[in-house]
């Protein structure tokens, strides 16, 4: 549950910032300050120009670490008893050593003072001065003019004067910090008074500034920082933004550090054009097992409202919200439960407010509440679900049904023989509230679902193949509410329906050894015989709460459903035929090619339909005509082929025999090589209008996809990072996405530029009418060892470019 703050330090990072009366000395050159350049040996990886490298102790450890060991050119006494240790002075006690010109130590001998100039070193850390007073019986101590370098963090600073507390605090004045190589003055913090508490984890800072070549562009009359891992409250990073409804969009996070199991974050954003939103987080965990977050954010009289063709769909002087809630948890080994809440005041909320690319894109937000159990046999769930789907402005018939609640019971026993028992139940309520007569009346019902599926089926598996007959009884039991809907008389409230399921699955594998190219392989054959039978059932006037319409794939082959979801079980009386092949390396027996071929023979026409199909056109319920009207599937090909270790290809190939036509096929050429810095994604993508039948009719593609698809990242070199996408869409001639990115690393800065423009369905697909072009560009800078001002976009390179991973670019 950490937070990075503005500045984040380790160890001494308390040899930090400040200005003052007298500002700080003027830094070391470089090779007194424990710098290496790079010669021959810099790693491939470098982005600094040089690293620190702390020399070997002057002196040998005494033999225990309180003895103090010291040499010096000349010692002698003072009148008044003190000991004077003259030229080149070391003293080393345990893993300190001090180096000074002259150490005199008291006669009781409790402190010594150092005159300049002097060094100090532990592991890790070099501090330089031009003299100071060391305690000998406390860690009490100061230097003056003092000048810094934390080794491993790559951190360095000057102070008018460093010290350490009786009580183990550091204090400075005027003292300075930056993470960037010496003599350069990219950025630094400059602060008057600085003191760090190690023990608590925490510094404060007043009259605080960041300065950029100099040039002072934020300031901080007092703030609080941690100089470890463990989290601080303070100001976070504001993001900044542009937009061309919004105007400048400026977002200022708060973090509260309230306890170590929860904290909080709040966030005034104001936009100009828009006003002033306030905005929260609060996160907690009950325990290792058991966590949540609560977030929301309140803009009062949007000023701007949505540009819609409507007027009076226009949210001008509307008040937007937002609302979420999560928490996953476990009751024990075997129990799990989910907690989901997420509302908004508008469909339009995160096209208008969203601060990330994968933000804008967000289609719904989630309600939930889930527990499951799993036991050795039973796998139990209760759950109460929906959604608020994020359109603007929401018809009715678009609303999603929610699961009010839904109980669900599915057990399974095998026994040694191969013989298997399942049990398969679930009682769901559906509701949605839209008004009767504004929906389809085959949307009009709501009600309750109860289904029964018990299964006995067989299965040997032995090394040289499978066998599996299986028979499933699919129960479904309606409690109906047509809620007066006109045309609804007449209709049963309680229809029911029994349907078997029938199939028998089997299959055979062959090896045998071959040699291509000079590389051994093992090679299968593993031809595969499938066969479904699935009575028709008249379910015209069932309702669809939750089934769509499978589109045909490779899976789908061996699965006698044709529908998601229970509320349409598909007739079908079809063989299915196929052959795989796979090469497997001779010594690691990592699979190198896999080929598949299949096709399903159907001996009956498919009569079970989706309750849409009355209102589909007739170009449409034609085309829906002729494939559960043909004998044979489109023959299925599949190819995956890891050509060299990071060259792969994938194809798949949808062919209608009977027509003489491809029906989709998909075609990606992939180099993924992260470590190396370079992936490559080319892909191509042909499906037929049509191909797709799930979901609403409106979201069905209404034209041929021609689809082209290349990604990259690539990190050019190690300072420099490209990102990019570009989806064309040749059937309508235009570009569906255009992303470009590039990151600029350097020792102690990043600089991360993303432009997007995609164009938006506004969920209607079927037609690229009402589609609308949307931009949006992101900027974010990065102070390395102090944080970031701007809104990261690694989440999105992540979905948009397959294979792409944010530690490497």
């Amino acid at each position: 549950m950490g937070q990075r703050l503005f500045w984040t330090a380790a160890s001494l990072t308390g040899l930090l910032t400040s200005i003052g009366a007298q500002a700080a000395p003027d830094p070391l050159p470089a090779d007194q300050l424990d710098w290496q350049p790079w010669g021959d040996d810099r790693p491939s990886d470098a982005l600094c120009r040089g690293h620190y490298v702390m020399p070997e102790y002057r002196l040998a450890p005494g033999e225990t670490p309180s003895r103090v060991r010291t040499s010096s050119d000349s010692a002698d006494y003072g009148a008044d008893g003190q000991a004077i240790l003259h030229g080149d002075v070391v003293l080393r006690r345990g893993e300190q050593q001090l180096e000074a010109s002259r150490i005199t130590v008291n006669e009781a001998r409790t402190r010594a003072t150092l005159d300049g100039p002097l060094t100090y070193r532990r592991p890790g850390m070099l501090v330089r001065g031009s003299d100071g007073q060391v305690s000998l019986n406390s860690d009490a101590a100061h230097v003056d003019q003092a000048h810094y370098v934390v080794h491993d963090q790559h951190l360095r600073g000057d102070a008018n004067r460093v010290a350490r507390l009786e009580d183990g605090r550091y204090r400075m004045t005027s003292a300075t910090y930056t993470s960037c190589d010496p003599q350069s003055r990219l950025w630094k913090i400059v602060g008057s008074d600085v003191t760090l508490n190690r023990e608590e984890g925490y510094g404060t800072a007043t009259n605080a500034r960041l300065e950029v070549e100099d040039v002072p562009v934020f300031y901080w009359p007092w703030v609080r920082f941690p100089i470890d891992d463990r989290r601080q409250s303070g100001f976070l990073w504001p993001t900044v933004g542009f937009s061309g409804d919004s105007g400048l969009d400026y977002s200022q996070p708060y973090y509260l550090n309230l306890a170590p199991n929860y904290d909080a974050t709040i966030t005034p954003r104001y936009m100009v054009n828009r006003g002033a939103m306030l905005g929260g987080q609060f996160r907690y965990m009950i325990d290792e097992r058991n966590a949540g977050f609560i977030e929301g954010n309140y803009l009062p009289n949007d000023r701007e409202g949505t540009d819609e063709d409507d007027a009076d769909e226009d949210l001008q002087g509307e008040d937007r919200w937002l609302f979420r809630f999560a928490q996953n948890g476990q009751i024990n080994d075997r129990t799990l439960y989910n907690l989901r809440y997420g509302a908004a005041s508008d469909g339009n909320y995160f096209d208008d407010f969203g601060q990330t690319f994968g933000e804008k894109d967000t289609d719904n937000l989630e309600r939930l509440a889930r527990i499951d159990y799993a036991g050795s046999a039973w796998h139990l769930q209760a759950r109460a679900r929906g959604y608020q789907k994020m359109d603007y402005p929401l018809d009715d018939d678009d609303k999603p049904f929610y699961e009010l609640p839904a109980l669900i019971a599915n057990g399974r026993w095998s026994q040694p023989s191969g013989l298997y028992e399942e049990w398969n139940t679930s009682v769901i309520n559906f509701w949605r509230d839209v008004q009767s007569d504004e929906v389809p009346i085959r949307e009009a019902a709501t009600g309750t679902r109860v289904n029964l599926a018990p299964a006995i089926g067989y299965r040997r598996s032995p090394s040289w193949g499978f066998f599996e007959p299986r028979v499933q009884m699919m129960y479904t039991q309606y409690d109906l509410d047509w809620h007066n809907r006109d045309g609804a008389e007449g209709r049963d409230e309680t229809p029911d329906r029994a349907v078997p399921v029938y199939s028998v699955d089997s299959g055979l594998v062959f090896e045998r050894e071959a040699s291509f190219f000079g590389n051994d392989y093992r090679q299968t054959l593993e031809p595969r015989l499938y066969y479904a039978y699935v009575p028709y059932r008249d379910q015209s006037e069932y309702p669809e709460f939750d089934t769509d319409e499978q589109p045909l794939s490779y899976g789908q082959l061996w699965s006698p459903f044709r529908f998601s979801g229970i509320d349409r079980i598909g007739d079908v009386n079809k063989v299915s035929y196929g052959v795989s092949s796979r090469f497997l390396e001779g010594d690691s027996g990592r699979e190198r090619l896999a080929l598949s071929l299949g096709q399903s023979h159907y001996f009956e026409n498919r009569r079970v339909v989706d309750a849409q199909y009355e209102n589909f056109d007739d170009t449409y319920r034609d085309e829906l005509d002729y494939r559960n009207h043909r004998d044979e599937s489109p023959v299925i090909g599949q190819l995956d082929w890891q050509m060299t270790e990071y060259w792969s290809a994938r194809q798949a190939l949808f062919y209608d025999t009977n027509r003489g036509r491809t029906e989709k096929s998909a075609s990606y050429l992939r180099y993924h090589n992260p470590e190396g810095g370079l992936v490559l994604n080319l892909g191509y993508r042909w499906e037929v209008e049509g191909f797709d039948p799930s979901g609403d009719y409106d979201d069905r593609l209404g034209y041929d996809r021609d689809e082209y698809d290349v990604s990259l990242a690539w990190q050019a070199t190690p300072g420099v990072s490209l990102m990019g996408r570009y989806l064309y869409d040749q059937t309508n001639s235009r570009s569906l996405e255009k992303l470009a990115g590039v990151r600029f690393d350097d020792c102690c800065y990043g600089v991360e530029v993303a432009w997007r423009e995609w164009v938006d369905d506004d969920d209607s697909a079927n037609t690229i009418e009402d589609d609308e072009t949307k931009r949006g560009i992101f900027l974010r800078f990065v102070l390395k060892g102090l944080g970031g001002l701007g809104t990261s976009t690694d989440s999105y390179y992540a979905d948009a470019i397959p294979g792409y991973r944010p530690d490497r670019f």
